[in-house]
């Protein structure tokens, strides 16, 4: 779930979406008119919490146009319009394996010679390198960028004196002292199992194994990838997810029987010193305590300081399909998303990070930690977004946070991933 466009809880999220297609549809009716003139382009974005955003961006684009009119589609069925030979002309959703299968397959258009490409960060580059591209194309332009830490309440460590850590061996440290201090040291939520995958899961991965290195060498092997090929899960991922086990056993007792919502509630009202969730718990969070005074620290996982990362996922990125009619419409509407003053104010609206050289600092005091991180490069993307959703790799990670075997699961895993590849 990026995991940031998957943050909201299920029940909140099918009303937020269904009110919005039906407002939105009204919107498309109300926009094609047999008397106007205009081409008509489709916009998709479906990211749920940000679609009215969206929906006033269109209405400024469309008032400033006379010879293109945008419409908004918030469909998540690309698949079933890919293959009806009927893509939006311009998309914006969250950058992910399911995405990146249609940029390998020849899907996207060429975006190399936009001028916004070369306003792109330097780790722009590496993020883009986990998913494989039609060769000679850069087929998305990334537009935003979420960073998820370890939220921490500041209160709680500022009463008992507690640093920061920035060892392994300190945290676990850490997680003892909060025990004999009776406060609960994480407070986790696996009856959801993406925040045990996004979470739990992809701080521990991301913060001792070089992701981005793993799946290239992945993709080296290609179909010749068996359990006894010289790169596997269960070489790479074993001892970070052993200790990805032992920091669960900090959570609290009924972690899993508690979801999303339970955990922002209860992080709100002090009942835990951390919680591994992104940005988007921040304002549920605020809704309960919006005095609740938050930061943000990456995980540690090993006995290097200089191994310290941020977990982060490219959370929206344009693209446009080779089968759109209108290409240079598309590109118009892409060029004024990609304005800096609209694209920073979506950024600091969203609590997101920025993705060109110039993008300005997060202004949240909540985010500011992970700002030097970012700004150094030293971040690394879930590997939960980089495994499609044919492998159940979330549902992995519950049975592991909850005492399943790292062994068996990671044979689970490489065996799964050997029959796609043999597929591909």
């Amino acid at each position: 779930m990026n995991l940031g466009s998957s943050a909201l809880s299920r029940p909140l999220r099918r009303r937020s979406f269904i009110a919005s297609v039906m407002a939105t549809g009204a919107m498309a009716l109300a926009g094609c008119s047999p008397s106007d003139p205009r081409a008509t382009i489709r916009f998709n974005q479906s990211k749920p919490e940000v679609i009215p955003y969206f929906r006033d961006l269109l209405g400024q684009f469309n008032a400033s146009q006379k010879t293109t009119t945008a419409t908004h589609e918030v469909t998540a069925g690309l698949s079933a319009a890919f293959a009806r030979n009927d893509p939006p002309d311009l998309g914006c959703l969250n950058y992910n394996f399911e995405m990146a299968r249609f940029q390998e397959s020849g899907a996207l258009s060429d975006l190399s010679d936009l001028p916004q490409q070369k306003t792109n960060a330097p780790f722009i580059k590496e993020l883009l390198a986990l998913y494989p591209d039609y060769p000679g194309r850069t087929s998305v332009l990334p537009y935003s960028m979420m960073g998820a830490a370890v939220l921490y309440n500041k209160d709680i460590f500022e009463k008992h004196d507690l640093a920061i850590p920035t060892r392994y061996s300190e945290l676990l440290e850490l997680c003892g002292e909060l025990t004999d201090l009776g406060v609960t040291p994480i407070y986790s939520t696996f009856k959801d199992a993406w925040t045990a995958s996004q979470g739990l899961a992809d701080y521990s991965l991301g913060g001792a194994v070089d992701i981005n290195q793993h799946f290239a060498a992945l993709r080296e092997i290609g179909s010749d990838f068996t359990p006894n090929a010289a790169v596997t899960f269960s070489k790479s991922f074993t001892e970070p997810l052993l200790k990805m086990q032992e920091l669960a056993k900090f959570s609290n007792k009924d972690a899993a029987n508690r979801g999303y919502g339970d955990g922002n509630l209860a992080f709100a009202n002090g009942k835990a010193a951390m919680y591994l969730q992104g940005p988007w718990a921040l304002p549920e969070i605020a809704k309960t305590n919006p005095d609740a005074n938050i930061g943000a620290f990456p995980l540690p996982m090993t006995e290097d300081p200089n191994d310290l990362k941020v977990r982060v996922n490219l959370d929206l990125a344009l693209w446009i399909p080779e089968q759109s009619d209108h290409k240079a419409e598309a590109r118009e509407l892409l060029a004024f998303l990609c304005q800096p003053k609209i694209q920073d104010a979506y950024n600091e609206s969203a609590l997101g990070f920025g993705v060109r050289t110039d993008s300005p600092p997060t202004k949240d005091p909540r985010l500011k930690q992970m700002q030097p991180y970012i700004d150094s490069g030293r971040l690394y993307q879930g590997v939960s977004t980089a495994i499609p959703r044919t492998i159940p790799f979330e549902n992995y990670m519950q049975g592991l946070v909850t005492g399943g075997s790292v062994e068996q699961t990671l044979a689970t895993l490489d065996a799964d991933w050997a029959r796609l590849a043999q597929r591909s």
